[in-house]
């Protein structure tokens, strides 16, 4: 049997297993493990899955996902995001979509302190979306504001699935990371101008609040100020050690972490309820990352082995006689086409053993691809007819907004998207001048 036919077989049975509903990692591991002890014996399967699992504990960075999902969810559970948003209430309210703008920029520091696309979709649709709902505003507008600010999650540093790119990409955790910052605030601010030009050319999608609504004495909006720029202050407690190198990139995870901590109980809001809440979550989401991790790396030992890299560069470049660019197009195509049924984790392990090393050989910059990875999963994430983020608000969302209304609400902002997508593919130093900038400074 050739070596492209195992590859197929290979990917079809993955691809079977997770359709029957099996777990992300034990459908990749199962696989991975199988097949390498069909084609080299008990050694050589038994020594994948050990040598998977050694490269894992010893890739010193992982110790930075605890470390910002225990963060992200002390401010969650302490209720330091709500403040945010009450903020964000008082200080926007003025303005025609000023909540909707206002939401944007909760979920752009929602991504800061987690990493996650769900918690933003969760604190989104809890603290967010009711208070746009009894406001006026649209509710198909509103629900894609807060799918489209959600999905900024992986984008932001510190996202967590740029974690699991690195790994699989063998890429610096903190480049990455830099690289996100300026596509991801292009994107929120794009998110923004749109609502501006909507509530402009249509008020009613987002009327001003009424006066008595925002009207208070100085002194208390100061507080409020206050209390909502904390998870700003802590974020940059965690960050600007890093930037400026006094700090490695685990030193200020562990920063941020504790930082959160502190501020929880100093707002004596750390109670135990809380605090278990945050560490069973933290501990939950941890777990099924590493195992992930561990099964792609299995996988992609696999596709090592079997050359399956060089046979698919061969079929395109040589048979086919495609271009790079238009490879890296197709490439792109793929994601936004699994992300209708996938989740990101998923087709990231699915196809990096095949991508991430094709990518380099066309020669292609890693770092920048792992953003145009992470842009086109936010746009699968919204993509009918099964996105992701689509389900997820359905969920969430109260009865009177039906999936035609949250389908109907995302068209807009795909499209930013797709633009935020050609933007960074045009001008690669979108992504890459931060991270040039801030590790080849003398």
């Amino acid at each position: 049997m050739s070596y492209e036919l195992i590859a197929t077989l290979m990917f079809s049975t993955l691809m079977l297993m997770l359709l029957t509903g099996q777990r992300v990692f034990g459908a990749i591991g199962f696989v991975a493990v199988v097949a390498a002890l069909l084609l080299w014996g008990d050694r050589g399967g038994f020594d994948l899955g050990f040598s998977a699992a050694m490269k894992l504990m010893k890739w010193y960075p992982l110790l930075t996902l605890p470390m910002f999902i225990f963060m992200g969810y002390v401010l969650s559970e302490s209720k330091i995001a709500d403040d945010l948003y009450k903020m964000f209430h008082v200080w926007m309210g003025g303005l025609r979509g000023g909540l909707a703008i206002g939401t944007i920029g909760l979920m752009v520091l929602i991504s800061a302190m987690n990493g996650l696309s769900v918690a933003g979709m969760a604190i989104g649709s809890t603290i967010a979306l009711p208070e746009l709902l009894k406001r006026g505003y649209d509710k198909r507008m509103v629900t894609g504001v807060i799918q489209a600010g959600s999905s900024l999650g992986i984008l932001v540093p510190p996202s967590v699935v740029l974690v699991l790119y690195a790994m699989i990409a063998r890429q610096p955790v903190g480049q990455l990371w830099l690289a996100g910052v300026v596509p991801g605030l292009m994107m929120a601010g794009l998110f923004i101008l749109y609502i501006v030009v909507r509530c402009r050319m249509n008020p009613s999608l987002g009327p001003i609040l009424p006066a008595e609504d925002r009207d208070m004495p100085r002194a208390e909006k100061l507080r409020l100020l206050r209390s909502g720029l904390l998870p700003v202050v802590i974020f940059a407690t965690m960050m600007v050690p890093f930037v400026n190198g006094w700090t490695s990139l685990v030193e200020s995870s562990a920063i941020g972490a504790l930082t959160a901590f502190l501020a929880a109980v100093l707002k004596g809001r750390m109670t135990r309820e809380v605090f278990e809440n945050s560490v069973r979550n933290t501990l939950g989401i941890t777990c099924m990352f590493m195992w992930i991790i561990l099964a792609a790396l299995a996988f992609g030992a696999v596709f090592d082995g079997l050359g399956a890299v060089k046979a698919i560069e061969t079929l395109f470049t040589d048979r086919l006689h495609l271009s790079p660019w238009m490879i890296l197009i197709l490439m792109q195509l793929s994601f936004i086409l699994m992300g209708t049924f996938l989740d990101d984790t998923a087709m990231l392990v699915i196809v990096a053993p095949l991508y991430v090393p094709l990518v380099g050989a066309l020669g292609f910059d890693l770092i920048w691809y792992g953003i145009l990875y992470t842009i086109t999963t936010q746009i699968a994430y919204m993509t009918p007819p099964f996105g992701y983020n689509l389900f997820l608000m359905r969920a969430m969302a109260p009865p009177e907004i039906s999936l035609r209304d949250i389908y109907g609400s995302i068209t807009p902002f795909v499209l930013v998207m797709v633009l935020a997508l050609i933007l960074v593919m045009v001008f690669p130093g979108l992504a890459t001048w931060l991270p040039d900038y801030i590790y080849n400074k003398p």
